[in-house]
Order: C-alpha cells, then sequence, then structure tokens
C-alpha cells in the first residue's frame, strides 16, 4: 500500500477521532447491555441446540426472545428464523394488529418500497385490500412535523402510528431516539390505545437506548441487519409489549397456535454469537462509514449525513452527479468484497422496487446489509447507500481505493 495515501487517512482518521471516541463509548454501553441480558437469562450451550417437528420444546428460541426483551427493556420478544427479512417482520405486525376500516398512520413519511405492496393494492392481500386506510404525515426537513402530527392523532385515533427509523431510498436523515421520545409521549396522551410500532432496520445499537425505551409498542427489524453482528444466517426480530405481541404471534403462525410451534433444526449458536458480537460490529461499520464519507467528501461528493453530525442508522448515503459515477463506485465496493469480488453488479428490475436497483453485496451471508454492501434505485438524485462492513480495517481497505475516485473519473 501507497505510504502517502496511508498518511492522508491517518490525517482524516485523526480528524474523525471525536466522532470516533463516541462510537465506542456507545459500544461499551451496549455490550454491557448484551452481557447482561446473556448472563440474567443464564445462557448455556443447551441454548443453542436445534429442534425438529413443532419445535415445541425449543429452548434455543425461548431463551433469544428472552435475551431480547431485556436489551429492548421490553416485556416480550418473537425471535425467529421463520421471519424472513425486515420486510416480513414489519407487515406480521402490521396484519397482526390492524383490523378492517382501523388507520395506519406513518410519521415518517413513506414507507421503504418493498412494504408497497403490504399497504395497497385491491386484489393481493394488501392493508387496503383489507379496508385498512394508509396516511403519511411528511417529515420537515429531518424532523417530524409535531403539528400535524398531533392534529391527526387527535382527531382520527390511528390503530397504528408507524415509524420508519432509517431513511430508505430517500435523502433524508436517520431519525434518532431522543427525537422520538417527545412525539412518543404526546402521541400516547392523545390517543391512548394507539400502537407505535418502528422499524429500527439499520439502527440498533447506534445509541444506548432504543425505540421501546421511550415509548414504542413495539420495535421491528432483521437479524442479517446491525443486531445479527454479521453471523446470524437469516430471520428477525419484534419486540414489545404483551398485549401488541399476543397479536402478532397469530398473524405469524395462526390463532389457535401463535408462537408455541416453530422448529430450527440448525441450531441457534449463531444468532447467540452474532448478538453478542453486534455492539462491536455496529462501531465497525460506522467508524467506517465515516472514513469513507469524509474520503468522499473531500472530492466533492455532498454526503449524508454530514462528517460534522452524528449517526444515527449505519448507512452513508454519497450522492453522484450521474448514474455512470453511481455504478462505478457500486461496481467497486463489490469488487472490495471478500466474497463474489469477481461479480460486476449491474441494474437490474428486482422484486418489491419500482426502478431497476444496483447492488453490490459480496457478503458471508447473503444480502446481510450489516455486511459491507452498496445499493441504489437507478433514478435522480443519483444516491449510493453504502452501509456495513465487520471490521474497520476492510472499511478503511476501502478508503484507500476510494482516495482517487473522482480523479480516476476524470482520467
Amino acid at each position: 500500500m501507497d505510504a502517502k495515501k496511508l498518511k492522508v487517512l491517518s490525517e482524516i482518521e485523526k480528524d474523525l477521532s471525536t466522532h470516533f471516541q463516541r462510537v465506542d463509548e456507545i459500544a461499551l454501553l451496549n455490550q454491557q447491555k448484551v452481557l447482561s441480558a446473556f448472563q440474567l437469562n443464564a445462557i448455556t450451550n443447551a441454548h443453542f441446540v436445534g429442534t425438529t417437528g413443532y419445535g415445541y420444546t425449543d429452548k434455543g428460541k425461548e431463551g433469544l426472545s428472552k435475551v431480547y426483551s431485556e436489551i429492548f427493556s421490553a416485556e416480550d420478544a418473537i425471535v425467529t428464523p421463520h421471519l424472513t427479512s425486515g420486510t416480513h417482520a414489519i407487515a406480521t405486525c402490521l396484519y397482526g394488529l390492524l383490523r378492517p376500516k382501523d388507520l395506519l398512520l406513518s410519521i415518517s413519511g413513506e414507507l421503504y418500497d418493498t412494504l408497497h405492496d403490504t399497504l395497497f393494492g385491491k386484489e393481493n392481500g394488501s392493508l387496503e385490500s383489507y379496508n385498512v386506510s394508509v396516511k403519511f404525515v411528511d417529515l420537515k426537513g429531518d424532523e417530524f412535523d409535531e403539528e400535524k402530527i398531533y392534529k391527526l392523532v387527535k382527531k382520527l385515533k390511528p390503530r397504528v402510528v408507524f415509524v420508519q427509523r432509517s431513511r430508505g431510498y430517500s435523502s433524508r436523515k436517520a431519525l434518532s431516539v431522543n427525537q422520538m421520545a417527545k412525539i412518543f409521549q404526546r402521541v400516547k396522551e392523545l390517543s391512548p390505545n394507539s400502537f407505535i410500532v418502528v422499524d429500527n432496520c439499520y439502527g440498533e445499537f447506534m445509541e444506548t437506548k432504543e425505540p421501546t425505551d421511550v415509548g414504542a409498542d413495539v420495535c421491528v427489524g432483521s437479524l442479517i441487519k446491525n443486531i445479527g453482528g454479521g453471523l446470524a444466517p437469516t430471520g428477525g426480530y419484534i419486540v414489545g409489549n404483551k398485549k401488541a405481541l399476543s397479536l402478532i404471534e397469530n398473524r405469524l403462525t395462526c390463532p389457535s397456535i401463535g408462537r408455541e410451534t416453530g422448529s430450527y433444526e440448525a441450531g441457534y449458536r449463531l444468532f447467540y454469537q452474532g448478538l453478542f458480537m453486534a455492539p462491536h460490529t455496529v462501531a465497525q461499520a460506522v467508524k467506517g462509514a465515516y472514513l469513507i464519507g469524509e474520503v468522499m467528501k473531500r472530492q466533492g461528493y455532498k454526503i449524508i449525513p454530514d462528517t460534522s453530525e452524528n449517526s444515527y442508522d449505519i448507512i452513508k448515503s454519497i450522492v453522484f452527479d450521474t448514474e455512470e459515477e453511481l455504478i462505478r463506485f457500486v461496481q467497486l465496493i463489490q469488487k472490495l468484497s471478500p466474497v463474489d469480488s469477481n461479480a460486476l453488479p449491474i441494474p437490474y428490475a428486482m422484486v418489491g422496487y419500482t426502478t431497476d436497483v444496483i447492488m453490490a453485496a459480496g457478503t458471508f451471508v447473503e444480502g446481510a446489509s450489516i455486511e459491507l454492501s452498496c445499493d441504489s434505485p437507478i433514478k435522480k438524485p443519483y444516491i449510493a447507500y453504502f452501509q456495513g462492513g465487520l471490521t474497520y480495517e476492510q472499511l478503511k481497505i476501502v478508503a484507500y481505493n476510494l482516495l482517487d475516485f473522482k480523479g480516476k473519473q476524470q482520467n
């Protein structure tokens, strides 16, 4: 590696030292929280053993739920490999909580692209087809529109008030737990029977508190993002209060069974080990995102959030001038991955998205976005959504290769 380039990276790291210190402090507190949850629930090797058939004696699944409940300060949890993605976990929550003529009010704007068909459609089994109404309140910049939210909640008494913590394919920043706290308190005052549901994907362990610590009734996420630590092979989690989860578990399976069944013969060691590693892994990814973001910023690209700001999810958005730049960046991320580095990502039509999408994901767990990955819809503005990385050292190698990204294009 070139000594001059390494010196440049070292200088950038010094400039980022305050951010890095903050990230490490958060990781330490979250690691203590996770360790305590394992100890409190007396996790042993017996919890790693898989089951078959109905899974009535699935100790591993039960133990995971107890550990997650403790970490999220929640009454209950469903943690299972049978939730196939974050989208599936969120849809399960919505179908479980909402009834015909109910209202879903999203107070962070539109939901992620892959949830569109869960919300809308006449003959596809969507919420709309079950006569559930959906309304959106857009953010004002990167803040909740408090006046509009409170007015609608007071008037309409929505069954579910929904928040998407991360940005999806938008140019906004992620929402912090502190931003949620004030809103949740007032929503509950105006409509005590509303369920507050948070899509927590990409946000776990970014702060020392989670949405359930500040009033969310339900918090949902994917195990192949932050909280799986890069080791969980699949799955999702739903944590929250017992009232909400008793309704949701009926849609996980069916009303007569709930969560009583569900086996996983492969065993649960990677789910536990990944959770234990997650605070550290998230910190590695966040520090790498700061470094790569600053490298791109110094070449004239806009980054979101800016290096001067705190991050509340693991994603760093990089805004490009052209489609060609965007594609070249995503292809470079694939090239620098440990798996499928010889693959060349190209834009393509992907299930759940309305435009062609390009994705780089040379990952050990297919599609795991806590690992080094990058994706983008092919539309203006040309924004690459970069996230993940299991080690800071790998992300530093990526930053090293990006130091002359702009110059290479000009040549």
